[in-house]
């Protein structure tokens, strides 16, 4: 079935200005779990592509990343859901790497590691990194209105609005795809 690539901060977990650094910090927002959970349990393959450079701004470790994956994963678990993968970038704005978004790393590690194509697959975040990643790939976009969405769809250009579909939360997003499907 159809892939579906997905931002973490401020898309499935509520996002801070602070950076989330811990499990403990790591707070599902009402209904992501359950939407993520809902397009695996009929079919579409699930991926997270996620930038955290608080890796490299030293706000927190690896063990302490694995640890708020590991809280994601239990408690999306618990519902019957499933992610194929977890893909982030580690690095910092200023190294220039080819895996932070908006350039297309991320995507083409999803699509290597998967062996399935991006282009036309479901990409829902809330950054104008997140669309711009999207668009690079011919994925097909849908800005969420949590997290930093409200201020990014502020910022979109009118060719962007047109390429772009525009919901309130994951929620939504996940009820449009699988009207999409057929559902």
């Amino acid at each position: 079935m159809s892939l579906v690539i997905i931002d973490r901060d401020g898309v499935i977990n509520f996002d801070s200005d602070d950076y989330i650094k811990s499990a403990e910090e790591w707070r599902a927002i009402p209904g992501s779990l359950e939407a993520i959970a809902r397009l695996s349990q009929t079919g579409f393959t699930v991926a997270v592509a996620t930038n955290q450079s608080g890796l490299a701004r030293g706000l927190f470790d690896l063990d302490d990343l694995e640890s708020m994956h590991a809280k994601f994963l239990e408690q999306l678990a618990a519902l019957g859901g499933e992610v194929a993968g977890i893909f982030y970038c580690p690095h910092h704005p200023d190294d220039k790497c080819h895996c932070r978004k908006p350039e297309p790393g991320l995507i083409e590690a999803i699509e290597n590691e998967l062996g399935q194509p991006a282009a036309g697959a479901w990409f829902v975040g809330d950054s104008l990194k997140d669309m711009e990643a999207a668009l690079s790939k011919s994925c097909r976009p849908i800005l969420v209105r949590s997290g930093k969405g409200e201020r990014t769809e502020a910022r979109l250009t009118e060719d962007m609005r047109a390429a772009v579909l525009i919901v309130d939360d994951l929620a939504a997003a996940a009820d449009y795809i699988a009207r999409q499907a057929g559902d």
